[in-house]
This record gives C-alpha cells, sequence and structure tokens, in this order.
C-alpha cells in the first residue's frame, strides 16, 4: 500500500515504482485494511481471484513443508535438537529420558545478542520464512524439496521466541531484527540464491541496496 492508500498489486504499472510503502502478504489483505485499487482497476468480485491472488497464499500450508521438526537420520534428535546443538557455545543438557530433548545450553540470539540458556526460551527461526519461500517459488516444488528447506540448517537460527513470533512470515524488506541486521540480510539472501527462490523485483532491489551499504559500512 502506498503512502496515498493505494493497493498496487503485481499488474499495476507502480508495483515496482513505488519506493515507500506498507507491505501485504496479498491485495486481498491490503484492500480489507483500508486501501484501494488504482484508477481504473476494478475491484474483483468474490469469484475473481485475477488481482486478489498476486501468490499462492491462501493455498500455503505448513504440512507443505513436513510435519514439524524431520529426523532424517533416525537418531531421535530433530531438526530443532540438531540446531540447538550445534549453535549452543557451551555442552548442552538433554532431558533425562533419552538424548532427544535439549533442556539447557548457551545461544546468543543473532537477532538481539541476549544470551539464551533454557531451551524452552528459544524458538528455531526459518531465516527465509516458510510461507515467504511458498509465495516465491516453493509451491513449485516437490515435497522432498520442501520438507528439505524446513529443516536446513543453514536456513535454521535459535533466537528468542518472542522476536521470532514478532517476524511471523515477513521478509527484511517489512522486517529486520534490532540488531545483527546486515548478517541476517545476507544469510536471507544467501538462502534465496541457494534454492532458487524469486523475490518480488522491489524486494530483490531492497535486498541489493541493503547490502551495499552493509559493505560500504564495513569498508569505512
Amino acid at each position: 500500500m502506498s503512502n496515498s492508500g493505494i493497493c498496487h498489486p503485481p499488474q499495476s504499472s507502480w508495483y515496482d515504482r513505488t519506493k515507500t510503502f506498507q507491505p501485504f502478504d496479498s491485495v486481498k489483505e491490503c484492500l480489507a485494511s483500508g486501501g484501494r485499487l488504482p484508477k481504473g482497476m476494478a475491484r474483483p468480485s468474490v469469484n475473481d481471484r485475477r488481482v486478489i491472488k498476486s501468490s499462492d497464499s491462501e493455498s500455503y500450508s505448513r504440512s507443505a513443508f513436513g510435519h514439524g521438526w524431520d529426523d532424517s537420520d533416525g537418531d531421535c534428535q530433530d531438526s530443532r535438537a540438531e540446531a540447538l546443538i550445534r549453535m549452543s557455545s557451551t555442552p548442552v543438557r538433554f532431558a533425562t529420558d533419552r538424548r532427544c530433548r535439549v533442556v539447557t545450553g548457551r545461544w546468543i540470539s543473532p537477532f538481539s545478542g541476549n544470551i539464551i540458556q533454557n531451551a524452552s526460551e528459544a524458538d528455531i527461526d526459518h531465516v527465509v520464512p516458510l510461507k515467504w519461500a511458498w509465495d516465491r517459488g516453493a509451491n513449485q516444488w516437490s515435497d522432498a524439496n520442501r520438507e528439505r528447506f524446513a529443516n536446513d540448517p543453514v536456513n535454521l537460527l535459535p533466537v528468542e521466541s518472542s522476536l521470532n513470533r514478532s517476524k511471523g512470515a515477513r521478509g527484511p524488506m517489512a522486517w529486520l531484527p534490532p540488531s545483527g541486521q546486515c548478517s541476517y540480510v545476507a544469510r536471507f539472501s544467501r538462502v534465496t540464491k541457494q534454492y532458487q527462490l524469486e523475490p518480488r523485483p522491489s524486494e530483490a532491489a531492497w535486498i541489493r541496496k541493503f547490502l551495499q551499504r552493509c559493505r560500504g559500512q564495513v569498508s569505512g
């Protein structure tokens, strides 16, 4: 939605030219928030999805990426546990039943720099959110490739639950962590390229410019 309250779908000639805007996951959500379509573009009826369906968001389901965390090697430690083990700066402690569930460790949140010691206070963030990926190409993948993506260590970070949930399914153009923003966007870009996801042209341009500024800060 532009500052003037116009919801620009991808078909709009202003979609990639609008620089200041509030992002929405779909045109439908933008319209529901009180926005309006560009002049001359008719508001779609309930049965007309040509404008509303700018992506496949409405058919997204978490189960398309597998049912929860995977344990591909069958050692009882799923990808959440393995991410916690891998990222802890001290040996982790497991629950007393089996060496399956991580209870404590020491994680430095890349989103804030805060130290997390109780595993129950950590969420495993998908750097590139699953729904974001679905809307930008993952809806065309095989089930096996989507499950691999959802459990790939390069796309997983232990962070505070509150920050992970405030991020939701948004990309970096709409949400950035309080700290480590350059590293976060660089990792986001790396994952999208690795999996050949296709950000919107405005998103790709924003990421490019942001990383250029980051490189300028380092060289300066």
